[in-house]
Order: C-alpha cells, then sequence, then structure tokens
C-alpha cells in the first residue's frame, strides 16, 4: 500500500475504489493527471518507479491504521498496525487482541530514535501520536533502512487465537472509540446492547452515540470514530461421550494470549 500511494498507478486504483465516495474520483483525478496516464494493460504495475501525488512528498500527508482479522476453522486470526484494536467478548470477559502502537511503546520508541526522529508531548516528531500506520509518508524518508525500521512503518503484529464456545463477539474500533471507553466497558455496553437489539448497526450506531462528545469544548468523543462488531453464530452442538466434553471445557476455559509476530 505505500508503494501504490507513492505511485500514480496505485492511485488511479485507489480511486477506482473510491468511485463511490462523493466526489473523491474528481479531487484524485485531478492528482494523478499526466502525460504518462495511459491504461496500456501490457505495462508492468511499477508503482515505486512512477511519480505520484506524494513522491515529492508536498501533497497532503494521509495515512490510516490497519486492523484486519480473518477467521479460518476455529482459528482467530489478528493483523493490526496502528493505534485501532481488536477486542473479544468471551463469557463478558474483554480481551484485547492487539496491542495499540502508541510512541512510548519500549519498541516502537527504539525504532523511532533509532531512525532518527523524536517524541514530544507523546507524539512523533511532536506531530503523529501513533508509531505504526499505512501511507504518512513524510515519516518514512530514510533510504538507507528498511520499510520495517522506519521512524514509522505499517509491518503489523500478527496474533493467532483459538476460538472457544464462550467467545461472543469481536470489536474492531479506531482510537476515537477506545479514547471514551475500556475494551471492558465497550463490552459491557455492547452485551447490555444486544438484549434489547438484534439488529448489529443499531448496536454499533448506540456506541458512537455514547461516545460523541456533547460539544466541540469537550475534549474525548470529538475524534473520527470507526467500529466493526461481529457476532459469533453457536455451532450445533452433537452428542458426545461425557469424557470428551470434560476435556473439551478445560481447553474451553483458557484465555485467549497476545503473542505477536
Amino acid at each position: 500500500m505505500d508503494e501504490m500511494m507513492r505511485g500514480q498507478r496505485g492511485w488511479r486504483e485507489l480511486a477506482v475504489l473510491g468511485d463511490k465516495v462523493k466526489g473523491f474520483n474528481g479531487i484524485i483525478e485531478g492528482l494523478i493527471r499526466s502525460p504518462r496516464s495511459n491504461d496500456n494493460k501490457d505495462q508492468s504495475d511499477d508503482w515505486a518507479f512512477e511519480k505520484g501525488p506524494h513522491s515529492d512528498f508536498d501533497g497532503p500527508n494521509s495515512g490510516s491504521t490497519a486492523c484486519v482479522v480473518i477467521i479460518r476453522n476455529n482459528l482467530l486470526f489478528v493483523a493490526n498496525a496502528g493505534d485501532s484494536r481488536c477486542v473479544i467478548s468471551r463469557n463478558g470477559q474483554a480481551y484485547n487482541l492487539s496491542r495499540d502502537h502508541k510512541p512510548e511503546l519500549v519498541i516502537e520508541k527504539e525504532r523511532i530514535y533509532k531512525a532518527g526522529g523524536f517524541i514530544h508531548a507523546g507524539r512523533i516528531n511532536g506531530s503523529l501520536n501513533l508509531a505504526r500506520a499505512i501511507g504518512d509518508v513524510d515519516f518514512k524518508n530514510n533510504r538507507f533502512l528498511s520499510a520495517e525500521k522506519q521512524v514509522v512503518t505499517a509491518n503489523p503484529d500478527i496474533n493467532i487465537v483459538d476460538l472457544h464456545d464462550e467467545d461472543e463477539f469481536i470489536v474492531i474500533a479506531c482510537d476515537g472509540i477506545w479514547d471514551c471507553l475500556s475494551s471492558q466497558q465497550l463490552v459491557d455496553f455492547v452485551r447490555r446492547e444486544l438484549l434489547l437489539e438484534t439488529k448489529l448497526s443499531e448496536v454499533c450506531e448506540r456506541v458512537l452515540d455514547r461516545c460523541l462528545a456533547p460539544s466541540l469544548a469537550v475534549g474525548d468523543g470529538c475524534d473520527n470514530m470507526t467500529m466493526i462488531l461481529v457476532q459469533f453464530k453457536k455451532p450445533l452442538q452433537t452428542s458426545a461421550p461425557a469424557q470428551e466434553q470434560s476435556s473439551s471445557n478445560e481447553q474451553d476455559a483458557s484465555e485467549p494470549t497476545l503473542e505477536n509476530s
């Protein structure tokens, strides 16, 4: 994604992906229009070699966190870059399945200083308040360092967790929500709402209303907010010997761990 955002081919693809957003295409087309803009399908996608709106770092310095969850069989894969967070509710107990990449974390701080950056008032170079992100190319200018060692990197932490019968739902949300609610507070709120409302989108709306600041004079609740709620459907139970059920229940009682690779 970082390479795509540096070149015109990538921006053309992003323009196609964003064509449903009002006005987005017109803005992007204006940025990328040039004599080299042709759609020769035989030409390779040499994103890194084409000049794009961010190539000289003179355009808007935009970026995004990324928190991705994939369910395969009985495993939950969580990849995270930035301060968005994935939380699972297990019997009403909240467990973080990702780590917020803030500049004050030891591993982030070491990378930032080694790459020539600094931290002021909790922000990288006094500007960015997170340590990993897609984009934000102004913080990725050191040509002597790999992408993983830049002041800001898109390199994600990856966590793999076993799913159990007690798992109720997962929430993926950006820092605008976590600034207002702790992981446990959000899980408690969602569980109460699920007793009254079965439509998950309505539950998400109520969470956002709960976090929204009453006025601009209030700090928390003024940031952008994005939330995804995924409720697990319980599988059909099949009869099994008592001994097998007992061993299964013992295994299900274990807590998810945050082991990053």
